[in-house]
Protein backbone atom coordinates (compact mmCIF):
# COMPACT_ATOMS: atom_id res chain seq x y z
CA UNK A 1 0.00 0.00 0.00
CA UNK A 2 1.35 3.37 -0.93
CA UNK A 3 1.21 6.11 1.68
CA UNK A 4 2.01 9.76 1.35
CA UNK A 5 2.24 12.31 4.42
CA UNK A 6 1.20 16.00 3.30
CA UNK A 7 2.58 18.07 5.99
CA UNK A 8 1.89 21.55 6.87
CA UNK A 9 5.01 24.04 7.46
CA UNK A 10 4.75 24.63 11.40
CA UNK A 11 4.38 28.38 12.56
CA UNK A 12 6.13 30.76 10.50
CA UNK A 13 6.99 34.36 10.61
CA UNK A 14 5.73 35.46 7.82
CA UNK A 15 4.67 34.48 4.03
CA UNK A 16 7.74 35.40 2.18
CA UNK A 17 9.67 32.41 0.58
CA UNK A 18 12.63 32.73 3.30
CA UNK A 19 10.32 33.68 6.27
CA UNK A 20 11.83 31.12 8.87
CA UNK A 21 9.92 29.37 11.61
CA UNK A 22 8.85 31.52 14.83
CA UNK A 23 10.23 30.70 18.12
CA UNK A 24 6.77 28.42 18.72
CA UNK A 25 7.09 27.06 15.19
CA UNK A 26 10.83 25.38 16.03
CA UNK A 27 9.29 23.58 19.00
CA UNK A 28 6.52 22.32 16.55
CA UNK A 29 9.33 21.00 14.18
CA UNK A 30 10.66 19.32 16.92
CA UNK A 31 7.53 17.57 18.18
CA UNK A 32 7.22 16.52 15.26
CA UNK A 33 10.09 15.07 14.26
CA UNK A 34 9.19 12.66 17.12
CA UNK A 35 5.87 12.23 16.06
CA UNK A 36 6.97 11.11 12.53
CA UNK A 37 9.17 8.57 13.63
CA UNK A 38 6.15 6.12 14.19
CA UNK A 39 5.89 5.80 10.56
CA UNK A 40 8.27 4.28 8.00
CA UNK A 41 8.82 7.08 6.00
CA UNK A 42 11.32 6.45 3.56
CA UNK A 43 11.30 9.65 1.35
CA UNK A 44 11.63 13.69 2.35
CA UNK A 45 10.25 16.36 -0.95
CA UNK A 46 9.49 19.71 0.82
CA UNK A 47 8.74 23.31 -0.58
CA UNK A 48 11.84 24.94 -1.13
CA UNK A 49 10.62 27.65 1.19
CA UNK A 50 12.17 28.12 4.39
CA UNK A 51 9.65 27.37 6.95
CA UNK A 52 8.70 24.40 4.90
CA UNK A 53 12.44 23.13 4.83
CA UNK A 54 12.99 24.03 8.75
CA UNK A 55 9.64 22.08 9.26
CA UNK A 56 10.98 18.72 8.31
CA UNK A 57 14.88 19.11 9.21
CA UNK A 58 14.75 17.52 12.70
CA UNK A 59 12.79 14.72 11.17
CA UNK A 60 15.13 14.23 8.42
CA UNK A 61 18.23 14.49 10.45
CA UNK A 62 17.14 12.00 13.01
CA UNK A 63 15.89 9.55 10.28
CA UNK A 64 19.66 10.60 8.05
CA UNK A 65 16.54 11.12 5.34
CA UNK A 66 17.35 13.40 2.67
CA UNK A 67 15.11 16.56 2.01
CA UNK A 68 14.54 16.63 -2.01
CA UNK A 69 13.75 20.01 -2.53
CA UNK A 70 10.70 20.50 -5.28
CA UNK A 71 9.40 23.82 -6.95
CA UNK A 72 6.22 22.05 -7.40
CA UNK A 73 5.30 21.93 -3.59
CA UNK A 74 5.76 26.11 -3.40
CA UNK A 75 3.00 28.16 -2.21
CA UNK A 76 0.60 29.46 -4.30
CA UNK A 77 0.70 32.69 -5.12
CA UNK A 78 -2.92 34.31 -5.09
CA UNK A 79 -2.06 37.56 -6.48
CA UNK A 80 1.06 39.88 -6.86
CA UNK A 81 -1.43 42.87 -5.94
CA UNK A 82 -2.32 43.19 -1.88
CA UNK A 83 -6.27 42.33 -1.24
CA UNK A 84 -7.91 43.94 1.72
CA UNK A 85 -10.50 41.03 1.25
CA UNK A 86 -8.02 38.42 0.32
CA UNK A 87 -10.06 35.73 2.65
CA UNK A 88 -12.86 36.48 -0.31
CA UNK A 89 -10.85 36.63 -2.96
CA UNK A 90 -9.46 32.94 -1.80
CA UNK A 91 -12.94 31.20 -1.20
CA UNK A 92 -13.30 32.12 -4.97
CA UNK A 93 -10.67 30.52 -6.32
CA UNK A 94 -12.01 27.29 -4.42
CA UNK A 95 -15.15 27.87 -6.48
CA UNK A 96 -13.82 28.58 -9.33
CA UNK A 97 -11.27 26.72 -10.03
CA UNK A 98 -10.20 28.71 -13.43
CA UNK A 99 -10.18 32.59 -11.24
CA UNK A 100 -6.81 33.99 -11.83
CA UNK A 101 -5.83 37.35 -10.07
CA UNK A 102 -3.01 39.46 -11.51
CA UNK A 103 -0.06 37.53 -11.46
CA UNK A 104 -1.20 34.87 -9.37
CA UNK A 105 -2.25 31.34 -10.29
CA UNK A 106 -5.24 29.65 -10.78
CA UNK A 107 -6.98 26.65 -8.71
CA UNK A 108 -6.64 24.52 -11.89
CA UNK A 109 -2.71 25.43 -12.64
CA UNK A 110 -1.80 25.23 -8.76
CA UNK A 111 -3.63 21.58 -8.51
CA UNK A 112 -1.63 20.37 -11.83
CA UNK A 113 1.48 21.09 -10.73
CA UNK A 114 1.52 19.23 -7.41
CA UNK A 115 -1.18 16.28 -8.96
CA UNK A 116 1.94 15.64 -11.42
CA UNK A 117 4.18 15.11 -8.39
CA UNK A 118 1.56 13.10 -6.59
CA UNK A 119 1.53 10.99 -9.71
CA UNK A 120 4.95 10.59 -9.51
CA UNK A 121 5.23 9.43 -6.90
CA UNK A 122 2.22 6.68 -6.64
CA UNK A 123 4.21 5.49 -9.27
CA UNK A 124 7.13 5.24 -8.01
CA UNK A 125 8.73 2.37 -5.75
CA UNK A 126 8.83 4.42 -2.34
CA UNK A 127 6.20 3.29 -0.49
CA UNK A 128 5.83 5.75 2.36
CA UNK A 129 7.35 9.45 1.21
CA UNK A 130 6.47 12.84 3.55
CA UNK A 131 5.81 15.65 1.20
CA UNK A 132 6.25 19.33 3.15
CA UNK A 133 4.32 22.29 1.83
CA UNK A 134 1.86 25.05 2.38
CA UNK A 135 -1.85 25.37 3.36
CA UNK A 136 -3.51 27.18 0.46
CA UNK A 137 -1.74 23.97 -1.68
CA UNK A 138 -2.37 20.93 0.48
CA UNK A 139 -5.71 22.19 0.40
CA UNK A 140 -6.60 22.19 -3.01
CA UNK A 141 -4.64 18.97 -2.99
CA UNK A 142 -7.57 17.31 -0.22
CA UNK A 143 -10.12 18.71 -2.04
CA UNK A 144 -9.04 16.78 -5.56
CA UNK A 145 -9.41 13.77 -2.85
CA UNK A 146 -12.45 14.51 -0.93
CA UNK A 147 -14.60 17.97 -2.64
CA UNK A 148 -15.87 18.82 0.94
CA UNK A 149 -12.55 20.05 2.09
CA UNK A 150 -12.92 22.81 0.27
CA UNK A 151 -12.04 26.34 1.51
CA UNK A 152 -13.68 25.28 4.92
CA UNK A 153 -11.21 22.46 5.27
CA UNK A 154 -8.62 24.92 4.52
CA UNK A 155 -10.15 27.16 7.15
CA UNK A 156 -9.55 23.91 9.76
CA UNK A 157 -6.10 23.57 8.99
CA UNK A 158 -2.97 23.93 11.46
CA UNK A 159 0.24 24.42 11.84
CA UNK A 160 1.57 22.03 11.49
CA UNK A 161 -1.34 19.96 10.27
CA UNK A 162 -0.54 15.85 8.70
CA UNK A 163 -2.86 14.37 5.95
CA UNK A 164 -2.48 10.75 4.87
CA UNK A 165 -3.02 9.70 1.31
CA UNK A 166 -2.99 6.25 0.97
CA UNK A 167 -3.54 3.91 -2.21
CA UNK A 168 -3.90 0.52 -2.46
CA UNK A 169 -4.67 -0.73 -5.89
CA UNK A 170 -7.18 1.70 -7.44
CA UNK A 171 -8.38 2.92 -4.29
CA UNK A 172 -7.55 6.47 -2.79
CA UNK A 173 -8.34 7.62 0.90
CA UNK A 174 -6.88 10.73 2.52
CA UNK A 175 -7.40 11.62 5.82
CA UNK A 176 -6.00 13.42 8.91
CA UNK A 177 -3.65 12.44 11.14
CA UNK A 178 -4.00 13.62 14.71
CA UNK A 179 -1.12 15.52 16.21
Amino acid sequence: MKKIYFIRHCKASGQEVEAALTVDGIEQAKQLAERLQQYDIKRIISSPFTRAIQTIEPFSKKMKIEIEQDERLAERVLSTQNFDDWLEKLEQTFLDENLRYIGGESSKEAIARIEQLIKELLESSTTDTAIVSHGNLLSLLITKYNSKFGFTGWKTMRNPDIFLLTKDGQDVDIKRIDI
